[in-house]
């Protein structure tokens, strides 16, 4: 463990970081121990990543510092290993094999560092069949059977953006990985290779779909189920405006509130008939059709019928409950979902904006005790 003060506020205050850049769900783990307030450098390569964001924008940097290393230089590994001896928790995304030919694998870094935690993020994991193979988000979901859950029957499967895999079967993952091999090596003074594969946790999110599978109480197809859109009092509905409501009314008296508010008390006994299903999704769909998204939310304002108008992503911020708890910040002209979770004892907040490629070689080199860890053709210019 470092004892060194870092830059960050948070309970990972302390904790050094080393994130060598990728895309993904990689920067977006590596931005979650920043805004817990870790030390996280960004080892960027020359060129950057090629991501064709402006990285004034890309806010899963932020919180961050970077240093500019060229992993193909003579001196470039040796640079990294630097870092990587000085730190509590490395992260790369590199399809496997690649960090080991680069000198900066595992065994090269417990070598200078037996207490360091190695976190691997990828798609297929290690090893396996298509370990060495290409992917992205809705690839790896698609073999875990969470993307043929989503949208409606008889359609194409809806992908949902690459928030399922990348960030909550990846990045999400990784992190409690990371954290948890950390709290091992503070007690026995080992680290670990935390191998964090997007087709594991994806397919770990399923865990209680596959119970209620087991149990007879899901259907292996989509849009047929309690929580998949198939039920009629837990999905979306379009409103006269052509907004859309949310309803999520699956308790017993939820259900009976969201009914009686929309004026079809006599359909309560349809809930629990599943031969009705197909009435009461008309009837309340045909309800909605009558009057705008923001009539639609004054009414359901104040009740328990778990209804909620579905906001894009340019509303949300704006939406009283979240601008109450500051769900979202500013900074830099940025908005943006502040950090989360939050703590009582140890706040946490958006301390920096985006980190620059390279612009933080100097304070990273004093501050990690590392004079010659970039070469003066890799530091940008002041300006």
């Amino acid at each position: 463990m470092t004892t060194a003060a870092t830059p960050g506020h948070g309970p990972l205050r302390g904790v050094r970081v080393v994130e060598l850049a990728g895309i993904g769900p990689g920067p977006f783990a590596a931005m979650l121990l920043a805004d817990l307030g870790a030390d996280v450098v960004r080892v960027d390569r020359p060129g950057g990543p090629g991501l064709g964001i402006d990285p004034a924008h890309d806010v899963t940097n932020r919180n961050k510092r970077s240093v500019v290393v060229d992993l193909k230089a003579p001196d470039g590994a040796a640079r990294v290993l630097d870092l990587a001896e000085r730190a509590d928790i490395l992260v790369e995304g590199y399809r496997p094999g690649v960090a080991e030919r680069l000198g900066v694998g595992p065994a090269a870094c417990h070598a200078r560092n037996p207490r360091l935690v190695y976190g691997r993020m990828t798609g297929w994991g290690q090893d396996g069949p298509l370990a060495d193979r290409a992917g992205h988000d809705v690839t790896y979901i698609a073999l875990t059977g969470t993307l043929g859950m989503i949208g409606r029957p008889g359609e194409p499967p809806a992908v949902p953006a690459n928030l399922l895999g990348d960030y909550a079967g990846g990045s999400l993952y990784l992190v409690v990985g990371v954290l948890a091999a950390l709290h091992h090596a503070r007690a026995t003074g080992t680290g670990q290779v935390v191998d964090a594969a997007i087709v594991d946790g994806t397919a770990h999110l399923s865990t209680m779909i596959h119970g209620m599978l087991s149990a007879g109480g899901w259907q292996d197809r989509r849009g047929v189920n309690l929580l998949d859109g198939g039920c009629p009092y837990y999905g979306t509905y379009e409103t006269a405006d052509g907004g859309h409501m949310a309803v999520g009314a699956l308790e017993a008296r939820f259900c009976a509130e969201f009914l009686h508010l929309l004026g079809l008390d006599h359909l309560a006994g349809a809930r629990d008939d599943w031969a009705r299903w197909g009435e009461l999704r008309e009837q309340v769909a045909a309800r909605f059709r009558t009057r705008t998204r923001d009539e639609w939310t004054a009414l359901f304002e104040g009740s328990d019928a778990c209804v909620a108008p579905v906001l894009s992503l340019r509303e949300a911020p704006h939406h009283p409950h979240l601008a109450a708890r500051g769900t979202f910040t500013d900074h830099g002209g940025i908005t943006q979902p502040a950090p989360a979770p939050r703590f009582s004892a140890t706040p946490t907040g958006v301390r920096t904006g985006p980190a620059r490629p390279g612009a933080d070689s100097g304070t990273v080199a004093r501050d990690w005790g590392i004079p010659d860890l970039v070469s003066d053709d890799l530091v940008p210019d002041a300006g």
